[in-house]
């Protein structure tokens, strides 16, 4: 998908990961421009897959300590370099380098042998990570989305996932805030919660309560407000779908099978449920297109849905916060984490 010149939006506050979510969902092909009072960002994509990230400063001195890790013989980075590489501009005789000129400056080490294509694919995702570090802290900002941009004829060297490169960043930033003087890191393991046989225990126990039921979970206990509930689950594979409704007991939940998920709609507006679970990775429609299709509906604008997946990257809770999703349930999950889910959302 290719966004047009004209998409092109001014505010003041800036959300990096949804924004890069949706990139990446709606699979994107072009030039994030993002600016600020002191610096701008340039984030190249194709298909929603990163292929190259700079920002504005420090642009060469960046990217001279990355090439020498690689090759120890690549030319100094000085006007001569430029000049030879042909990153001078030329225009009213100012001399000054052309718009990508690091880019550039990739392609033409490779032309020229100095380093390998694998090598310069290397090198990008390297200074992304740099790159959508410093992206990824933005409180505030304008952004302009260019479907042309000067990169889209030349050479690429590697299509980056953003999911990945984000994940490492927010990783590092964490390790290095915990790292600050005064902040004490957290090694001790927590108290054990209580095991799945024991909450099925008490949620059976639980079952006998009139008129209304309650679902008990590390001490906190939740009352249910009816006497019945109908949980819709959507899921292609029928192992999962047969393991939720064993999980559930049979007398306080309808257990709703869904497989294919095209046909996922219009069996959901049937039942009507109380909460819907709902696979991330299906074919033909995947969860996150499904559950914006759920909340455009009126009957289902705050019903809860819980996302079920084995992705929990930053990359995927932004595409869950996007979609207006309630929850996740992590895969593989347990009874005991079934049944949290659905007393924290339906309690």
């Amino acid at each position: 998908m290719t966004i047009p010149l004209s998409s092109y939006k001014l505010f003041h506050k800036l959300h990096p990961l949804s924004l890069l979510a949706q990139l990446s969902t709606r699979k994107v092909t072009g030039d994030l421009s993002v600016f600020t009072n002191l610096v701008s960002w340039s984030i190249y994509l194709e298909e929603g897959k990163l292929t190259y990230a700079t920002y504005s400063d420090k642009v060469f001195e960046r990217l001279e300590s990355h090439f020498q890790r690689l090759n120890q013989q690549i030319p100094a980075f000085n006007h001569a370099a430029y000049a030879e590489m042909g990153l001078m501009s030329e225009a009213n005789n100012n001399n000054q380098l052309i718009a990508n000129a690091d880019y550039y400056a990739i392609c033409w080490l490779v032309k020229q042998e100095y380093i390998t294509r694998a090598q310069a694919g290397m090198l990008i995702e390297e200074l992304a990570k740099e790159v959508l570090e410093s992206f990824i802290c933005l409180k505030e900002g304008n952004y302009q989305l260019n479907a042309a941009h000067d990169l889209h004829e030349l050479p690429k060297f590697c299509h980056l996932d953003l999911q990945s490169i984000v994940e490492h960043c927010q990783k590092q930033l964490n390790y290095r805030e915990n790292s600050k003087p005064g902040i004490a890191s957290n090694n001790n393991s927590q108290p054990q919660t209580q095991t799945e046989n024991q909450l099925g225990e008490q949620y059976s126990k639980s079952r006998t309560i009139s008129p209304a039921k309650q679902i008990n979970h590390k001490n906190n206990q939740y009352s249910l407000s009816k006497e019945f509930y109908t949980i819709a689950c959507i899921d292609d594979s029928q192992a999962v779908l047969n393991s939720i409704q064993h999980f559930l007991d049979e007398e306080t939940f309808s257990v709703v099978m869904i497989n294919e998920p095209v046909k996922a709609l219009m069996q959901i507006i049937r039942s009507k449920p109380d909460l819907i679970l709902l696979d991330v990775e299906m074919p033909n429609l995947d969860g996150y297109e499904l559950c914006s299709l759920l909340r455009r509906h009126s009957l289902f604008k705050n019903t809860p849905i819980i996302m079920v997946t084995g992705r929990t990257g930053f990359i995927d809770k932004a595409k869950a916060k996007i979609v207006r999703s309630s929850g996740y349930l992590t895969k593989p999950f347990t009874r005991a984490d079934l049944l949290k889910v659905v007393a924290k959302h339906i309690g």
